[in-house]
């Protein structure tokens, strides 16, 4: 049977291709896809898995070797376009299957087209998965992302992935933290980010989009009783409790915190002064009843138009739901309910928060004194007391570094009040941001700052209240200095 003139032109562009190959860059591409291979292979466990135990496993497994790989993929096609700039032979062995050479390329190509394919889509689904873990964002960028990861991992939603809240369903958000991702990784190579990372963060997804589908607005939350615990800074760290019926509300019914807040047919929207979210001079709230603008003294309605205006949502009160960070004084009155910082030492408290609150230029030195220095004072106020209980006051010098360790890293400029908490009022604005009585409208109302619009004060700093022993609660029950989150 004859060669038709279509099948010769395609001889003649092809046949140049299985000489072109036999050269040493697409030789080492080759080498270099066979031994990504067999990595891939040991490493199949891990990836599998879509994330590692360890940062730096997760990087070679996920980030170099696919690098490594589709380098190969490259260097073949280079090579074969570097060789064809040399002078070609005359003729070529006949291209057919009675070419031993062709049959073996053919082969060969064909079995590693689709094990490239194959890894390749692999690795890289993979390494996306990784690059969405919470191991990634807080141990690969450990300097960066350190303090948000630490406390994490110290918060209610340590299991809940970081993808959950920060992207959410959907393709189109998953592009944007990628877009987004893309220049924090140029910023961390060269050193360009900001220290501390600035909050809030203002490409967040809305929470409807993503803390609503767990915590769901609809869903109606009844009165929630709230013991705080405070230890007082005296010698025998005298504790007392403040007992509040929080009025929760929420639902269909438009009752209490939530439901004034995010009830059926309400609407708030405001509009901030400042990046951090802290000083709001203007505020619009509308409900079934129609809509009022409130602004603060010294402003005007009209002062909004140059302010970015954003409607509320949870996590204008809830901004730290995961990344909280706590002040020294809260922090040791949680240590000493918790038992991890011995009530029973004289002054714990007050010698506690002192040096908690010292400067200290790095976490290692925080590290060598935090300790010494608590021990030091036990050692010379107290020799009898240290003698005794020397091993409580060791115990509680590690509790104190462990509480510096959660929430101070010098190396970020985070320390003691650098992200503020805007749920409560106590240690930040929080709700008095916009409930500080001197938010008024035109007709001169203004936003409430009465105590009892969101709970009822029933025990306020009591040694031993009555409605605990009332309600059948003991004190050991009651030990939770957190406020409510």
């Amino acid at each position: 049977m004859g060669i038709t003139s279509t099948e010769s032109r395609w001889r003649r562009w092809l046949s140049p291709l299985v000489y072109l190959s036999s050269n040493w860059l697409s030789l080492t591409g080759v080498v270099v896809i066979t031994t990504a291979t067999v990595l891939w292979l040991f490493l199949l466990p891990t990836t599998l898995r879509g994330e590692t135990a360890h940062p730096y496993v997760g990087i070679f497994a996920f980030l170099l070797l696919p690098a490594v790989f589709f380098s190969g993929l490259v260097l073949i096609p280079l090579g074969i376009w570097w060789r064809r700039r040399s002078a070609l032979p005359v003729s070529f062995p006949p291209l057919d299957f009675h070419n031993v050479e062709l049959r073996r390329l053919v082969a060969f190509v064909g079995v590693t087209t689709i094990a490239n394919f194959i890894i390749g889509s692999q690795v890289t689904y993979a390494a996306v998965n990784y690059m969405d873990s919470v191991t990634f964002c807080g141990l690969t960028c450990h300097r960066v992302m350190k303090p948000e990861y630490t406390a994490h991992q110290n918060s209610p939603h340590a299991r809940v992935a970081r993808v959950a809240c920060h992207i959410g369903p959907g393709a189109s958000w998953f592009v944007r933290s990628k877009l987004s991702g893309t220049g924090q990784v140029f910023a961390m190579l060269f050193d360009t980010y900001p220290r501390p990372i600035p909050v809030p963060v203002h490409d967040l997804r809305p929470a409807r989009e993503t803390c609503e589908t767990c915590h769901w607005p609809e869903k109606f939350d009844a009165n929630r009783l709230n013991v705080i615990a405070t230890f007082a800074e005296d010698e025998a760290n005298t504790m007392t409790q403040t007992v509040l019926l929080m009025k929760i509300g929420g639902g269909m019914h438009g009752s209490g915190i939530h439901g004034k807040h995010m009830g059926p047919g309400v609407t708030v929207r405001y509009a901030a002064s400042d990046e951090e979210r802290q000083k709001i001079p203007w505020i619009e709230y509308s409900d079934k009843y129609g809509t009022t603008i409130y602004v603060s003294p010294g402003s005007k309605p009209e002062n909004a138009r140059g302010l970015p205006i954003r409607q509320m949502d949870c996590i204008d009160c809830h901004n730290r739901p995961t990344h909280t960070f706590q002040l020294p004084e809260r922090a040791v009155d949680e240590a000493l309910a918790a038992g991890s910082i011995s009530a029973v030492l004289p002054f714990a408290k007050k010698e506690g928060v002192s040096v908690l609150r010292s400067a200290y230029a790095s976490t290692e030195e925080a590290a060598a004194r935090i300790p010494r220095s608590f021990v030091a004072y036990y050692q010379q106020a107290y020799p009898s007391i240290y003698q005794q209980h020397k091993a409580e006051i060791e115990n509680s010098a590690r509790s104190l570094l462990a509480i510096y360790r959660r929430n101070v890293f010098p190396s970020m400029n985070v320390t003691w009040g650098t992200y503020p908490n805007n749920i409560g009022h106590t240690d930040f604005p929080g709700c008095f941001r916009c409930h500080d009585g001197n938010h008024t409208s035109a007709s001169g109302s203004s936003i409430t700052q009465d105590c009892s619009a969101c709970h009822n004060m029933i025990a306020v700093e009591e040694s031993s209240p009555k409605i605990l022993s009332d309600l059948g609660i003991s004190e050991k029950d009651t030990l939770d200095p957190n406020p409510v989150r």
